[in-house]
C-alpha cells in the first residue's frame, strides 16, 4: 500500500504545474503563429502595393488618397463628426441663451403692449 497515494501526496501539485506549463507553451505557440501570419500578410500587402504603384506610374493614375484630399468635403456623417472644443461649445451655449433671452424679451414686450392697449381702451379721457 502506498502511503503517499492514500494521504493525497504531491501528484496533484505536479499535475497542475504540468498543465500550467502546457498552457503557457500553447499560448506562446498561438502568439508566435499569429505573429508569423501577420508578418506574412504585411509582406503580401507590400508586394501588392508595389504592383499597384507600378501600374499607377505606367498609366499616370493618381492614388485614391490623393484624389480624396482634392475633393471638397461634403457634410460628414453626424456620428463621425469632429468633436467640438470647449470654446466652441461655450459659444454655442451663449448663442442659445441669447436666443432664449431674445424670445423671452419679445414675448414680454408683446404682453406689455397688449396690456397697454387694453388699459387705454378701458380708460377714456374726457
Amino acid at each position: 500500500m502506498n502511503i503517499l497515494g492514500a494521504v493525497g501526496g504531491d501528484d496533484d501539485g505536479d499535475d497542475k504545474e504540468k498543465e500550467e506549463e502546457a498552457e503557457r507553451e500553447r499560448q506562446e505557440a498561438i502568439r508566435e503563429a499569429e505573429e508569423r501570419r501577420k508578418e506574412k500578410h504585411r509582406k503580401m500587402e507590400e508586394e501588392r502595393e508595389k504592383m499597384r504603384q507600378d501600374i499607377r506610374d505606367k498609366y499616370n493614375i493618381k492614388k485614391r488618397e490623393e484624389l480624396q484630399e482634392q475633393m471638397p468635403q461634403e457634410e460628414p456623417n453626424p456620428l463621425m463628426r469632429k468633436k467640438k472644443t470647449p470654446e466652441e461649445l461655450a459659444r454655442e451655449a451663449e448663442a442659445e441663451e441669447e436666443d432664449e433671452f431674445t424670445k423671452l424679451k419679445n414675448s414680454i414686450e408683446t404682453q406689455v403692449s397688449e396690456l397697454k392697449s387694453t388699459i387705454e381702451s378701458k380708460c377714456v379721457l374726457q
